[in-house]
């Protein structure tokens, strides 16, 4: 690969001269941060930078549901963060899959409406009803969404999984294909004049009055305002309020069964779905915390095994599952879920630490940042 220094005229005044911005992290965050500034300020010059020959962290890797929080999950949260803080996450994450449908399109990711289910297995104590009723209120006073969550005890008859006892439904939530949404934003990026240079890694960067001086295995870069969007790959800008945090993910080849929606057990550190007549199923990173706060891409064995035999036992009994695909991303995670957007000085910004919710609050991620400048 050529450094900056062995380029033409040509592709220096392209890709590496007069840069207003740079983003680095060409993921669904880095995307909608470069479309939204696009919007403020249409003349200026935009730069993507990507270290890996694809998007490297999670937004190309993830299970594509339109999520916004299970009861489970919501109640955990609410054991170690404050309620307001809660809600406020909540928001964003409802205001990004707002933005996300108004900028792709519906049947341009292929939205499903299908709703999801947070399930109870038969060993697991139920939520008080009391707390689905206080959810809704919260729902419709925050937000004026009616009835978002509903008992359901049918859930495994219904689609044929053995062990849960009963399950939680959310009537909003949804699902959406990763590679038509990550496609369509790279085209619309590229649209807008949006440049683009991947596999090249940020390495040092130094601000000052004026500018950003950016250092890559390449060469050097400039710009008026740099753009971190490396969410899973920022610990060494914010080493004691974020951490890495991989999920294990696996795909089975075609089989019969009789699932239609995206589920969620174990307060979400589970989920699966339907892709036609295979099961994507994901998570178990709570079986083995500290080796899956890493941002190796690596297969953890074990908890692959372990999907498997959920596979098998829990969620396709009786059928004979087979492996087609297994892969792994990178999250990024800490105390607080709600989302890190912040100016490191006059000159640099951050939007990290999607918690796991990319889909849902990457492009509100991508609007506030924006506003920063």
């Amino acid at each position: 690969m050529l450094a900056f220094n062995q380029l033409s005229y040509w592709e220096r005044a392209l890709y590496i001269h007069d840069n207003t911005f740079v983003i680095v992290g060409a993921g669904l965050v880095g995307m909608s941060t470069a479309l939204s500034l696009k919007q403020r300020f249409p003349k200026e010059k935009i730069l993507i930078l990507e270290r890996g020959y694809l998007p490297t962290g999670a937004s190309t890797k993830n299970a594509g549901f339109a999520c916004f929080g299970s009861p489970t999950e919501l109640h955990d949260d609410l054991q170690k963060m404050p309620e307001n803080t809660v809600w406020e996450t909540v928001a964003l994450r409802l205001k990004g899959l707002q933005l996300l449908k108004e900028r792709i399109g519906l049947e341009q990711m292929a939205w499903r409406p299908c709703g999801s289910w947070d399930l109870i297995g038969q060993a697991q104590s139920c939520l008080d009803t009391a707390f689905i009723e206080w959810l809704n209120a919260g729902f419709e006073q925050n937000f004026a969404l009616k009835n978002v969550y509903s008992i359901d005890p049918q859930v495994s008859n219904k689609f044929g999984f053995n062990g849960f006892q009963t399950s939680y439904f959310n009537r909003l939530e949804g699902s959406l294909e990763t590679h038509l949404l990550i496609d369509t934003l790279h085209k619309q990026c590229v649209a807008a004049d949006i440049h683009f240079l991947f596999d090249t890694t940020l390495e040092a960067f130094e601000s000052s009055t004026q500018e950003v001086l950016l250092q890559t295995q390449r060469g050097e870069l400039k710009c008026q305002h740099l753009f971190l969007c490396t969410n899973g790959f920022s610990q060494d800008y914010f080493p004691t309020e974020l951490k890495p945090a991989r999920a294990q993910v696996c795909i089975t080849k075609p089989l019969k069964h009789r699932i239609n929606g995206t589920f969620h057990l174990d307060a979400g550190y589970y989920y699966f779905r339907d892709i036609g007549s295979r099961i994507l199923f994901g998570g178990g990173r709570n079986l083995d915390f500290e080796a899956e706060t890493t941002t190796s891409f690596e297969l953890n064995q074990m908890i692959q095994d372990k999907l498997l035999e959920k596979l098998q036992n829990e969620i396709c009994p009786g059928q004979n599952v087979a492996i087609e695909a297994q892969w792994s991303g990178i999250m990024c995670v800490g105390e607080q879920k709600k989302p890190l957007i912040r100016s490191l000085n006059k000159n640099v910004h951050a939007g990290v630490r999607m918690g796991g919710m990319g889909i849902a609050i990457g492009s509100a991620v991508g609007l506030e940042l924006s506003n920063l400048v």
